[in-house]
């Protein structure tokens, strides 16, 4: 199917339209481009074509593909990253220059997942009933508003104002953007552009790392306005998410949104059938019960999209990353910043070979993989904190031990990165049927946040009562993990959003 060949009346309702103008999304427009409603072009389409000349074909092929409207929304992550990357490098100049105390510190760190939660409860809503762009755009905002706070701050007030509103800014961003890339992206492409959501995450935080080590926290501050500053211009230039527009009845600008990102070369019509079909069959109900949940089709999808998100945290990845640089001070590293920004590159490449492997290996043979090799790993780093524990500082065996913990952290970065640091996202935007999806959706996330602030809060407290016991029960987490996956996970490689739903009835 192509603009061309469409007519004004069938299943939209007989609408018919005249010829309109190119024309930029608004928060609920589906593409630039309004062609006309019957065969052959128009001679208002025609005037416009001899307008735009050669460049408008150009612009008609490539300006909107689904890899461009994934690398935009994938500034939203980078603000995530770098939002979780701020406070290691800035700690102490913070502490210095408005004299905090520690714990004062430590609260404003875990002010960002308090606000994330809140963020992630309303942000199924909102991406609901405003639209996946619209609910970026209002993501946007408080966090631009809570850097620039952290920028001005005198005391401890405006500092822990803006770095709610980074939080609920980021809570909103963590649900919207996998959700919008899975809905725009081809079934063979999906979980390649699914990763980049990860890596862009990843990205921020290395960011943070290196710009802080080279500039003062109140510039720092400022230099995390950049994402959302040209993340919002940057939406009015791609699509809404045909899947949403259709679930809203705007069936015009759903078929136009899709042909934008497919390419106006490409017979879409399967792809628009299916996806009316199942938005039809979820409008037969449209009150889903508490009872209702019960069902399959319902609880297995949720049980797998909210325990995927929960295990990742439980892992003790969000503990270890944040506090590597004590970790790796136990370890004998001296320059532990170094480290731990060497820690973030690793992660990043390792995130990145994942955004190539996931729609060539699948899903579930690399959450297989990323489990075992983190179970693995955190047993090496275990056993070797428990021997250091027990032998002379400045022996042979302790040096080779503290090599040995460093090397087991670092793999299980790698082992995190391959699977299940980017995929159980990618599963959860993929797996969920449409009709509960913004209730859903928004329960996983709260759920994954609450459980990385919890982490988080524990970590240091469980690392001071011992780093090997600690990384032991993390080993035993990842255990479990691979359990899960192996009893539960299903393979969504190659499938359409709408195929996966129908697997679970």
């Amino acid at each position: 199917m192509s603009f061309r060949d469409q007519e004004s009346g069938g299943e939209d309702g007989g609408r018919s339209s005249s010829p309109s103008d190119l024309r930029k999304p608004l928060i609920n427009t589906g593409s630039w481009y309004r062609m006309p409603a019957a065969g052959g072009m128009g001679s208002r389409q025609s005037s416009l074509m001899e307008r735009l000349g050669s460049s408008a074909f150009s612009l008609r092929d490539v300006s909107v593909s689904a890899t461009l409207c994934t690398l935009i929304v994938a500034l939203g992550p980078i603000q995530f990253g770098f939002t979780c990357g701020y406070s290691s490098p800035t700690q102490d100049a913070v502490i210095a220059d408005l004299g905090l105390s520690l714990s004062e510190f430590a609260l404003f760190g875990s002010l960002s997942n308090v606000g994330a939660m809140v963020g992630a409860i309303t942000s199924g809503q909102i991406a609901e009933y405003i639209g996946r762009k619209g609910s970026l755009m209002i993501a946007a905002v408080p966090n631009i508003i809570g850097w620039l706070a952290i920028s001005f701050a005198k005391d401890s007030s405006f500092l822990f104002m803006g770095r709610l509103l980074e939080g609920f800014g980021v809570g909103v961003i963590s649900y919207t953007v996998p959700v919008y890339i899975a809905e725009i992206a081809p079934q063979d492409k999906r979980g390649a552009l699914g990763s980049v959501n990860q890596l862009s995450v990843t990205i921020g935080i290395l960011l943070a790392y290196l710009f802080g080590m080279f500039v003062p926290w109140r510039i720092l501050a400022v230099l995390g306005i950049l994402p959302c500053s040209i993340l919002i211009p940057g939406l009015f230039f791609v699509p809404e998410s045909p899947r949403w527009l259709a679930k809203m009845g705007k069936m015009e600008d759903f078929e136009y949104s899709l042909q934008v990102l497919r390419g106006f070369q490409t017979d879409i019509t399967a792809e628009v059938n299916e996806i009316k079909r199942s938005v039809t069959s979820s409008r037969r109900r449209t009150t889903i019960r508490f009872a209702d949940i019960k069902q399959k089709r319902y609880s297995v999808p949720l049980m797998i999209g909210i325990g995927l998100l929960v295990l990742q945290q439980v892992s003790g990845v969000n503990g270890i990353l944040f506090y590597a640089g004590s970790i790796f001070k136990a370890a004998g590293i001296t320059n532990s910043n170094l480290a731990t920004f060497g820690l973030g590159v690793v992660q990043v490449i390792a995130t990145g070979v994942t955004t190539w492997l996931t729609d060539k290996a699948g899903r579930r043979l690399l959450l297989i993989i990323s489990a075992t090799g983190m179970t693995i790993t955190l047993v090496i780093v275990s056993v070797s904190f428990f021997v250091k524990d027990n032998i002379t500082s400045g022996s042979h065996l302790y040096s080779v031990m503290s090599m040995l913990s460093l090397a087991g952290l670092v793999a299980f970065v790698v082992s995190f990165s391959l699977g299940m640091g980017a995929i159980p996202w990618i599963i959860m935007s993929e797996i969920l049927p449409v009709n509960i999806k913004s209730l859903a959706g928004s329960v996983a996330t709260l759920a994954n946040w609450l459980t990385a602030w919890a982490i988080t809060m524990t970590a240091s407290l469980m690392l001071s009562w011992s780093n090997g016991g600690t990384f032991a029960i993390y080993a035993a987490v990842c255990t479990m993990t691979l359990i899960f996956v192996c009893l539960w996970v299903p393979e969504t490689k190659g499938r359409t959003l709408e195929e996966i739903a129908f697997s679970f009835r």
